[in-house]
């Protein structure tokens, strides 16, 4: 399944209790679970919070594979920093590679820990985008007290990331109808690589234009950096309330059976 901006969006529109939760609510869900996943050294309590986000996932009937898959595709930016620990971080010698590398035990242990923290906050940040539009993430901010310039910045990132992926899609549907594939193993790999770098550079100064022409747009319409943008008023339900509670309980008595050696 190609993942784009579009199916994502789409999947923030499925009805289910998850999506139906307040948007608050499920950005205060979200921040709790990352930071006591960053919090906690313990790989059990990770691997409880996994099988708790995945049954979250499971009530809002967003796609297993649709999940894995963008999870997937965001581990590698960050998950290559765990597999560099075993090499970097001293203890105890298991292996001696060549070139005087050397595997330490703790080093192993910690990349573990730092992989499985990754996994636990990506799966978090997925699930919350998955079940919530990109304005809704934008308003709640504002609702509970974040910075105006930090709203604001995030409101037009999101905005102007669907204007940036369609000049993406014009660039590649140009370059597909003049025969160009990157995997095309006919052509030099370094005239391959110059074709990417003006493709990128292209990229850049079409989105420079159009966030130009946005801006000016904007300010004809009365834009300043003091402007007040509509807030939706919605009350936040028992059932929100509810989810919250339970996410505490699951931290709290986590913790406590952890302390008492219980697992």
């Amino acid at each position: 399944m190609n993942i784009t901006l579009n199916n994502i969006e789409q999947e923030t529109w499925k009805d289910s209790i998850i999506h139906n939760l307040d948007g608050r609510i499920k950005l205060i869900l979200t921040l709790m679970i990352v930071i006591y996943s960053v919090y906690t050294t313990d790989l059990k309590v990770l691997l409880l919070l996994e099988i708790y986000i995945i049954l979250l996932l499971l009530f809002s009937k967003v796609s297993i594979s649709y999940f894995v898959k963008r999870v997937l595709m965001i581990l590698p930016f960050g998950g290559f920093i765990a597999i560099f620990q075993p090499f970097i971080k001293e203890g105890l010698v298991l292996y001696t590679l060549p070139f005087g590398l050397t595997i330490s035990y703790e080093g192993v242990l910690f990349g573990i820990l730092l992989l499985s923290r990754l996994v636990v906050c990506l799966s978090t940040i997925v699930l919350l985008s998955s079940v919530t539009p990109l304005d809704s993430i934008v308003n709640s901010m504002r609702k509970l007290g974040f910075p105006k310039e930090m709203a604001m910045i995030l409101n037009m990132t999101v905005r102007y990331l669907f204007v940036f992926f369609d000049e993406l899609e014009s660039i590649a549907k140009a370059q597909k109808s003049r025969c160009f594939s990157i995997w095309n193993r006919k052509t030099s790999y370094s005239w391959r690589l110059k074709q990417i770098a003006f493709t990128i550079m292209m990229l850049f100064l079409k989105s420079f234009e159009k966030g130009e022409t946005v801006y000016y747009s904007m300010l004809a319409r009365g834009y300043s950096g003091e402007a007040i943008s509509y807030k939706e008023e919605s009350p936040i339900m028992k059932i929100d309330y509810g989810i919250i509670v339970l996410t505490l309980i699951v931290i709290f008595s986590t913790e406590i059976i952890l302390l008492n050696g219980f697992i």
